[in-house]
């Protein structure tokens, strides 16, 4: 049966050569060939591009030379972008003269990247069509001007520093949710992971608290775009709702209710692998061009590397972490009588774990030994030998040792596992031999809890200070040997001190003294002032010593620290240590507002300058600094008396009594000789002779008693008295 349908009719003809429709609407083909480096052009093509209206076969420098110098720059960004997605490469380019000096026309090229993987190469085949205008609002963003890719560069550096300096997964989720792009900012930002074969929601903003539950543990094989980005490693574009309804019809009524029009999906590729997807949803229509997708393209690879950096960085942070704290011990149970408190804070940098170390340990005599060390090193190896080092100071202490034993064996223990042992990986300084010796500072404290006796060894590390009950600050030398690790049949003698009640004894590792460029001197200084002046009293019982504890730690090392640098700026710093002990105050009994005991023997004249220093130390808010000077000198003779002149050591006791302004000092020396001191009138030229001489012009008071085997030489010095 025969009809009038122009339509039937037309269907039942065949369609007109593709050649003649291109042709007819001035659309020419071209194919540019990577490996090859050459562009074969139809004639429409060639004409359009200024060429001799002929099919030809011209190198890809010869084309090159049509184009504006800027827009070849931008296709060969916008052809890389489409080979690494498989979608579309489009741009619109200005042709030129021959001399490069006028614009032709502009063009508009839609082509498609076919990529040979096992050649590594692709072929571009595509379509040139004229412009005649561009379109509304697309000036700003096409080649033709340069404002456009000026403020993506500028965005794209910020973008990228700002997710360099993240340390983390939230500050890099945060400086993601921050991003303003130039000309399309997101609304909504979502960054999915991978946990087995489930999506799993890392982060999102722009929505609401418990939006994010309906993809939370979404199956890989979910209809969904970020679930197809994971499991493809290529983005999806969705440039309006109903390309998402037809795309993805299961899951889109989960994205419905938000209300988006726009929405980006980019693998999170790090190393070749794909990590994740990201999402970019948009409150109003985006188009998807070249340039916005290279935008986007180039931060989901910035945002890949933050968020692998970051993740790396929390493991290695919870790893280490996990790994101090377990060889960290916990200060156990109250001590009836005494409060303890302790803090470790890793400040070297790289790695959060060091050589660093403190204990409490229950004795079976029903003392308490406190133990305080530095391993030499901040790596894994020097964590691991503290570890081992603390264990083995344990178990001496726990089988009763006395603290000068306690080291012995503690030495000959680090010599017997670090001599001879190859690690030229630790980060120490291997010895000529492949060896890496390693050594370590350690304080032992042996304390009484009833009389405050202290029982002390030293192996190479810092004495310890004493706060006293009215805040005067003393660093009380003790008698000590080489650090551990170093000689294995070294000696530890043994100091006996007392705390007495109110008082606070600090022990620490170096790094407490010498953050912030400080030496010795520097850094002690530093620490007195803040005990003295936040120690708080001597009954603040455990709150008061953490408060002191956290006051020690954040005056070297948080906001305020840099305000105290001191002179070797350049310092590397070194993991901190604090253990204070505290003994507290005994309500209604009397004891010395300040007392210092030291014992200066025989064999060590060069601890008379430390007792010197202590007396100094002990008067450093006396009214009158001559007779400060005074009270030094006459200590000094006295103990030097008794050196030369017996066999023993010097016990030296002084205390200070009374109200400032009217305080009593009062000093005593005691030997073990009965031969008392008598006054001798020695000539001008005599080297000795003058100590009674010098009592007697100085002096208060002063006299000698008798003590059993023994006897003191004392004096007394009464603040405010000097010149009357």
């Amino acid at each position: 049966m025969r009809t009038d349908d122009p339509l039937q009719r037309a269907g039942d003809e065949p369609l007109p050569p593709v050649g003649d429709v291109l042709a007819a609407i001035a659309t020419g083909l071209w194919r540019w060939d990577n490996a090859s480096g050459t562009v074969t052009l139809d004639a429409e093509a060639a004409r359009l591009l200024g060429l001799p209206a002929r099919a030809q076969t011209l190198t890809e420098a010869a084309v090159r030379s049509r184009f504006h110098p800027v827009d070849w720059n931008e296709i060969d960004g916008i052809v890389q972008l489409a080979v690494a997605e498989g979608t579309l490469a489009e741009a619109r380019l200005r042709i030129m003269d021959e001399q490069g000096r006028r614009v032709l026309r502009i063009v508009r090229s839609r082509s498609k990247p076919i990529v040979d993987e096992a050649a590594h190469s692709y072929e571009l085949i595509g379509t040139l069509q004229e412009v005649t205008e561009s379109p509304p609002g697309a000036a700003a963003r096409t080649p033709v001007t340069g404002d456009w890719r000026r403020s993506r560069e500028a965005f794209l550096l910020d973008a990228g520093r700002a997710l360099a300096e993240a340390r983390s997964t939230e500050e890099v989720l945060r400086v993601a949710g921050g991003l303003s792009m130039p000309g399309f900012s997101p609304d909504g930002l979502g960054v999915f992971g991978v946990e087995g074969d489930r999506l799993k929601v890392i982060g999102h903003h722009g929505q609401q608290p418990g939006d994010d539950l309906p993809f939370s543990a979404m199956s890989l094989d979910t209809d969904y775009p970020a679930a197809e980005v994971v499991r493809t490693g290529r983005a999806v574009y969705l440039s309006s709702p109903e390309e998402y309804h037809r795309r993805y019809p299961a899951t889109w009524p989960l994205a419905q209710p938000f209300g988006r029009q726009s929405w980006a999906f980019l693998p999170l590729t790090v190393a070749g692998r794909t990590m994740g997807a990201w999402l970019a949803a948009f409150a109003y229509p985006v188009s998807f061009t070249p340039d916005e997708r290279s935008v986007l393209t180039t931060v989901a690879r910035m945002l890949a590397q933050a968020l692998s950096r970051a993740g790396v960085a929390e493991s290695e942070r919870e790893l280490t972490e996990g790994l101090q704290r377990s060889m960290l011990p916990l200060l156990g149970p109250r001590i009836p009588g005494m409060s303890v408190a302790a803090r470790y804070v890793p400040t070297g940098g790289g790695l959060q774990v060091g050589g660093d170390w403190y204990d409490m340990i229950p004795l079976p005599s029903g003392r308490i030994a406190f133990v305080i060390g530095d391993v030499q090193g901040h790596d894994v190896r020097a964590a691991g030998l503290m570890g081992q080092l603390r264990i083995a100071l344990r178990a001496y202490a726990s089988e009763g040792h006395r603290p000068d034993a306690v080291l012995s064996r503690a030495t000959r223990f680090l010599s017997g596992i670090t001599d001879g042992i190859t690690d030229g990986s630790s980060g120490g300084a291997p010895g000529a031999d492949g060896s890496d010796p390693r050594f370590a500072t350690c304080l032992y404290v042996e304390a009484d809890p009833v009389t405050g006796v202290l029982e002390i060894a030293r192996a190479g590390h810092p004495d310890p200070a004493i706060r006293m009950s009215d805040g005067t600050v003393l660093l009380r030398p003790t008698a000590g040997g080489l650090p551990l690790g170093i000689d294995p049949d070294a000696d530890y003698p043994t100091t006996r001190l007392v705390l007495e009640a109110g008082e606070t004894m600090l022990v620490c590792t170096d790094g407490l003294i010498e953050t912030g460029g400080h030496d010795l001197d520097s850094g002690w200084a530093r620490i007195r002032k803040i005990l003295e002046e936040d120690g708080g009293g001597g009954d603040d019982g455990d709150d008061g010593l953490e408060e002191l504890a956290d006051t020690l730690v954040q005056a070297v090392h948080g906001p305020s620290s840099h305000h105290t640098t001191g002179p070797l700026v350049d310092r590397r710093e070194d993991d901190i240590a604090v253990l204070l002990l505290r003994r507290a105050g005994r309500h209604g009994h009397r004891t010395p507002a300040r007392r210092a005991v030291l014992t200066v023997a025989q064999a060590e004249p060069e601890r008379i300058a430390g007792a010197r220093r202590h007396v100094r130390d002990l008067l450093h808010d006396w009214a009158d600094a001559d007779q400060v000077d005074s009270a030094v000198l006459m200590v000094s003779e006295m103990i030097t008396n008794v050196l030369v002149h017996t066999d023993g050591d010097a016990l030296l006791v002084a205390e200070v009594i009374g109200e400032p302004g009217a305080r009593r000092l009062r000093a005593e020396v005691a030997d073990g000789s009965d031969d008392l001191p008598h006054k001798r009138h020695p000539g001008e030229l005599a080297s000795s002779g003058r100590g009674l001489v010098l009592m007697e012009l100085l002096a208060d008071e002063w006299g000698v008693d008798p003590r059993g085997e023994g006897k003191c030489i004392w004096f007394e010095l009464y603040e405010g008295t000097a010149g009357e």
